[in-house]
């Protein structure tokens, strides 16, 4: 089987060149590299041609439409047998082709998804978001567990679909703002055969600082409603749960403020969630640190997914003011 891999990029250079170095220590070595820069300021082109003797890798230009229609640009142009998507910001480990080869020929799927992980490299800080982002207690294990919550979706950052999907369901129809979730609910509903690889891991770096790590998941929680916009029946009650988490924050603050007694209750729920946290943390990662961080980062990303989805759900669904 041939890969070909594609990977938008916009004025991320440093991410790139670690991204295609770990790409040069593939065991698997059937595969070729397409870099679509996306209109960047800062680009990649030198750095990229760095590795001509090293990769099959092609590089292209375009105007900046966005990491959804970059990808798009990316399959028209792919080789592959099967087109494997990642964000600029993963590492990738030197056994992943061959384990996605190996289980593609021992059950074959149309497309799949991996999960992610922390690299030893990682800061603390980025230990804790990449916790967060995977715990059971904050996402429910969507995220690449094997006994996750719901259907599967392969994400964007770690996912393949074969040529034979490109051509049938196309690409992405919108270009951010849950893109990839659109995407992986359409070809599910067209009958494709989805699945996870869960030994097909990536380390995802994600975001480097707490402010960062806010604005994303505000995006994101924006874009669960952008894909209801598509699929109203891909809303699932588990979606709501940064939403209520939020909201139960803001009434405890507030029943201490006024002094009402119901706030004990809302106490030993939070004091209960921190400590399921802060001990899953410590058991995974094995630093207090990382276990008091990845109790700031849980309590970001429920509190900023829950504003972001709250928000588009009272502009885009109560008001009906679609962008």
């Amino acid at each position: 089987m041939f890969f070909s891999i594609i990977i938008p990029l916009y004025n991320r250079p440093q991410e790139i060149n670690e991204l295609l170095y770990t790409l040069t220590k593939q065991t698997y070595t059937r595969f070729e590299v397409l870099v679509i820069e996306d209109g960047s300021v800062n680009d990649a082109k030198d750095i990229v041609a760095g590795y001509a003797d090293k990769l099959d890798v092609k590089y292209f230009v375009k105007p900046n439409t966005g990491q959804g229609f970059s990808r798009n640009f990316g399959f028209e142009r792919a080789m592959g047998d099967y087109f494997i998507v990642f964000d600029s910001d993963c590492l990738i480990p030197p056994d992943y082709l061959e384990i996605v080869a190996e289980s593609l020929a021992a059950n074959y799927l149309d497309a799949y998804g991996g999960p992610d992980d922390s690299h030893p490299s990682f800061t603390p800080i980025q230990k804790a978001i990449s916790y967060s982002m995977t715990s059971p207690f904050t996402t429910g294990g969507i995220r690449g567990n094997k006994k996750g919550i719901g259907q599967f979706h392969p994400r964007s950052f770690n996912m393949g679909i074969s040529r034979r999907v490109w051509e049938t369901a196309g690409g992405y129809v919108i270009t951010r703002l849950g893109e990839d979730i659109e995407y992986s609910i359409r070809i599910h509903s067209m009958g494709f055969k989805i699945g996870l690889i869960p030994e097909a891991k990536v380390y995802h770096k994600r975001r480097t600082s707490f402010l960062q790590f806010y604005k994303q998941l505000h995006f994101f929680g924006r874009a669960r409603i952008n894909v209801y916009k598509f699929f109203p029946g891909g809303l699932k009650a588990v979606h709501f749960f940064p939403a209520t988490f939020t909201l139960g924050l803001i009434f405890t603050v507030i029943a201490h403020v006024f002094g009402w007694q119901i706030v004990i209750l809302g106490d030993i729920v939070l004091t209960v969630f921190i400590l399921l946290i802060f001990f899953h943390s410590l058991i995974k990662n094995k630093s207090v640190k990382v276990a008091f961080l990845s109790i700031i980062a849980a309590f970001i990303q429920l509190t900023a997914y829950g504003l972001g989805f709250m928000q588009d759900f009272w502009k885009r669904i109560i008001l009906n003011k679609n962008k």
